[in-house]
């Protein structure tokens, strides 16, 4: 039986109205080409029947992209075990860099994910250039956010934790204690789960009948740096505050520092909590009461999502999943006995 030829580049490229070059852009998903020609030009290869050199198609990169803030802290370190025990689970590589706080998506960094063919991405806590990901869907490679900042697309899945609750649930504990003077620490601005926490903590607040003064939110980093100086702004108010609420682990750690450097005892004279629950919080004197949230299981489930839109095109893309936090008490926290 007589095989029939497969259809060449320059064939789909005449057919198509466009140069070769334009072609094999689409055929390895490159960008730069528009998505109407892009989804022509596909048609034409599946119609046509082209296959590449060697008869097969490309096999699977197995690949995924991970891409976080900042990669050297204890959190970073936590997403990090969660998301490589998920990807040798599933059988796949990962590919980790840092932002440093920069934009994700310019064009050089969108040419290098095209031609690694990643078959997916995660961005943990960082911005993305505005419509890289509708490019990213042109490219067929799906786009997980993990404490995502702003507003995701349709097409973007959302992992994150409940951190509304967990900023209110710190905060009811210090108010159950007896704290009235209660302050908080901030994460940076621009990160969803920050503001969500400080919406907590001002809940909290008003459902208990307390106004806090403007001074007693305190823009923070959730780096130890931030921590400390924005404790040190605290102290140095008229009426500096009982207790204060932390935006993360780390931060509470330079809250400690600071009150150590004025005599403070924790938590005779002021009580902390912190969030996240990363190891350091056991290892602080006093142990610290924080909000533990599943960091490792939150870096699993955005694999296991962008796993299952990369390889299953049935897959239902749910706009945000919210894994629970949890209140840990330990020994940072008391009454506001000798706080007066």
């Amino acid at each position: 039986m007589e095989t029939k030829p497969t259809a060449t580049l320059a064939e789909i490229a005449a057919e198509a109205g466009v140069a070769v070059a334009t072609v094999s852009k689409v055929l390895n998903g490159r960008p730069g080409v528009g998505e109407e020609k892009r989804d022509a030009i596909l048609a034409l290869l599946d119609a046509r029947g082209y296959q590449r050199r060697g008869g097969q198609p490309r096999k699977p990169a197995r690949m995924i992209d991970f891409v976080m803030r900042g990669i050297d802290t204890p959190w970073a370190t936590a997403m990090l075990v969660g998301a490589e025990d998920e990807a040798a689970r599933a059988g796949v590589g990962l590919v980790v860099s840092s932002t440093n706080g920069r934009l994700v998506g310019n064009r050089p960094w969108l040419e290098r994910i095209a031609d690694r063919h990643s078959d997916g991405i995660v961005v943990i806590a960082s911005r993305i250039h505005d419509g890289i990901d509708a490019e990213l869907e042109r490219l067929r490679i799906p786009c997980v956010m993990v404490d995502m900042v702003g507003m995701p697309s349709k097409n973007v899945a959302v992992i994150g934790a409940t951190n509304f609750a967990g900023g209110r649930d710190a905060t009811d504990h210090l108010i159950e204690l007896g704290h009235e003077r209660i302050a908080t620490i901030t994460g940076p601005q621009d990160l969803t789960c920050s503001q969500e926490r400080v919406d907590g903590y001002r809940a909290a607040l008003g459902r208990a009948g307390i106004t806090p003064p403007p001074e007693y939110v305190q823009l923070g980093d959730f780096e130890i740096e931030g921590g400390y100086h924005a404790a040190m702004a605290l102290f140095d108010l008229p009426e500096p505050p009982t207790a204060i609420c932390a935006g993360s682990d780390l931060q509470a750690y330079g809250v400690y520092q600071a009150a150590q450097e004025r005599g403070i005892g924790i938590p005779g004279q002021l009580s902390v909590v912190g969030f996240d629950d990363v190891p350091i919080s056991q290892w602080m004197t006093p142990r610290l009461t924080t909000i533990r949230q599943p960091l490792e299981e939150m870096a699993r489930q955005a694999m296991r999502t962008v796993l299952a839109m990369a390889y299953d095109a049935t897959y239902p893309v749910s706009p945000k999943l919210e894994l629970s936090t949890t209140l840990v008490v330990r020994e940072s926290t008391a009454p506001p006995t000798a706080q007066a």
